[in-house]
């Protein structure tokens, strides 16, 4: 595992930062997972830890489910732990069904595949426990109209003492012990990651054994790569190059950046301060990039190993990064309002979606704007972004749903791409980063929002929000409860909206009567604006 630098400026800080931590003991206090790095009833990090411990019972359930047929491997779970496993599946190149969202067509679209062969993975520890308990039920309630024994086809990765686990026992079903501290923003080497990755038949040995020959390296201060990345980033946004571009091209690794996205968000925004990582984007040159690039020589920090040791020297320089900005990694002030105005918005008879502001076709305008049309709207969206500041969209839509778009007949794979890229909503992203110098971020609502929600409310005060719902023209029921999939999804989105609206941040949200026009309505006007 190897970190470079290949500027002077980055280097210059980095090396000023790690000499202060190397004084202070940092290295190796953070090593032991000493709590009094963050001060007095903060919530530090934990110490890094490679849990072999768990292989055997991998081994167990991977081996139990290949036998039963169990080959369609659904994670239903949120957060870091959920990113990590579509990361550790997409890099192993084998198939991994990740529901971290409520949406009812891209639930249903996991419903309606192969559930003779399907093992359901349930998480929790990371996102509200509506969702995880929403998924829960409903393929339960799948399983055994189908006349399939539930108990034999779910599998729940929890804290013994957490409600999903006391819940998952009650119904008969499989409980692996979570081993890694469930708050922790990304927990990559985690059972709620290893357990679906495991199943999947991804190498998790291998992954371990990575990540355990780079842990010896995390106690000190020489030779510590830890160490250099998180100086790096940490040293640079005290420079005011706060916004980390992640640039993977060249990598043999997929899915890593937005896993360190929603890690160093989750760590570092609060109190006002923090990192800003973008997916994606092209850099612009502003003198508030740092780009690091993942085995590749395109940016100011080059970062090179192996998945599994990427993942704990990751986890290690977010908390150094937290470090040197001067907040506590695993302190979320700012998570737990959004997830109560969820809960009261969905004890309502009826969600207060609201009147529109204007209605541009398929798409209603919420929201305080004066424009008269849709590229009106994102023309006043782009301009209210500070020159410190950024744009951040969320989508609260399928994922998947592009796929759906029609291709002409006969059509070779760029033309299916092209077409699939005019259906699909995070096209909207680069089309408004071309208008602007700022960066602009794309999410997928809830998926993006368990730790990067964390710095939209808790980080510097310099966002602008833009928020996409959708018709539901098919909903799911959520048995034993009072709401269905859908109506989940938008009280999660109005919550969050609440939540930001309440810290004073602009936030827009753009609601699609027709989901499939609304997209196509959307990336029109963006090219007009």
């Amino acid at each position: 595992m190897e970190v470079s630098y290949r500027g002077e400026e980055v280097a210059a800080a980095a090396s000023s930062a790690a000499v202060r931590l190397a004084s202070g003991g940092v290295p190796e206090r953070l090593a032991a997972g000493d709590p009094a790095l963050w001060g007095q009833g903060a919530e530090g990090a934990a110490a890094p830890r490679v849990p072999r411990e768990l292989l055997p019972e991998l081994a167990e359930l991977a081996g139990r489910a290949r036998a039963e047929g169990l080959t369609n491997v659904v994670l239903a779970g949120a957060g870091g732990a959920a990113l990590a496993a579509e990361a550790i599946c997409a890099t192993a190149d084998v198939p991994l069904t990740v529901l971290d969202t409520t949406d009812p067509g891209q639930v249903r679209r996991a419903l309606s595949d192969r559930l003779d062969a399907t093992v359901v993975v349930v998480t929790g520890g990371e996102g509200p426990a509506v969702e995880q308990d929403s998924l829960l039920r409903v393929y339960d309630a799948l399983f055994r109209d189908a006349g399939l024994a539930p108990a034999a086809r779910i599998v729940v990765v929890a804290g013994t003492r957490s409600p999903l686990a006391v819940a998952a026992v009650g119904g008969g079903h499989r409980v692996v012990r979570e081993v890694v501290h469930e708050d922790v923003p990304g927990r990559a080497l985690s059972a709620s990651a290893l357990v679906p990755a495991a199943l999947a038949g991804a190498d998790v040995e291998r992954l371990l054994g990575d990540a355990a020959d780079v842990l010896p390296l995390l106690g000190s201060a020489e030779g510590n790569p830890g160490l250099a990345l998180g100086a790096a980033l940490g040293g640079a946004a005290l420079a005011g190059r706060d916004k980390l571009l992640l640039d993977d091209r060249l990598s043999a690794s997929s899915g890593l950046p937005e896993w360190i996205e929603q890690l160093v968000a989750g760590f570092t925004g609060k109190q006002g301060r923090g990192i800003l990582p973008v997916v994606g984007a092209d850099r612009n040159d502003t003198r508030d990039e740092l780009v690091v690039a993942i085995e590749s020589d395109d940016g100011d920090v080059r970062v090179d190993g192996p998945l599994g040791a990427q993942f704990l020297v990751w986890e290690y320089a977010a908390a150094v990064a937290a470090h040197l900005l001067g907040v506590a990694p695993l302190d979320r002030p700012d998570a737990a309002e959004p997830e109560g105005n969820t809960a009261a918005l969905l004890a309502l008879p009826v969600l207060p979606a609201g009147a529109p502001a204007l209605v541009d076709g398929p798409v209603e305008v919420h929201g305080p704007v004066t424009a008269k049309d849709l590229p009106g709207v994102f023309a006043e969206l782009l301009h209210a972004v500070p020159d410190d500041g950024y744009l951040a969209i969320t989508a609260y839509l399928d994922r998947l749903a592009a796929f759906d778009a029609p291709v002409p007949e006969g059509a070779d794979f760029e033309q299916m791409t092209d077409a699939w890229l005019a259906a699909d909503a995070a096209t909207l992203r680069p089309l408004l980063a071309l208008r602007t110098n700022r960066p602009v971020t794309f999410g997928w609502g809830a998926r993006s929002l368990h730790a990067t929600g964390q710095y939209h409310k808790g980080g510097p005060q310099n966002g602008v929000f833009l928020q996409i719902t959708g018709a539901v023209d098919d909903d799911v029921p959520v048995p034993g409860r009072p709401y269905t999939l859908g109506g989940l999804q938008l009280a999660g989105a109005l919550g969050e909206l609440q939540a930001l609206e309440t810290r004073g941040r602009p936030v827009v949200r753009l609601h699609l009567t027709d989901r499939a026009a609304g997209v196509a309505r959307l990336l029109a006007a963006a090219q007009e604006a």
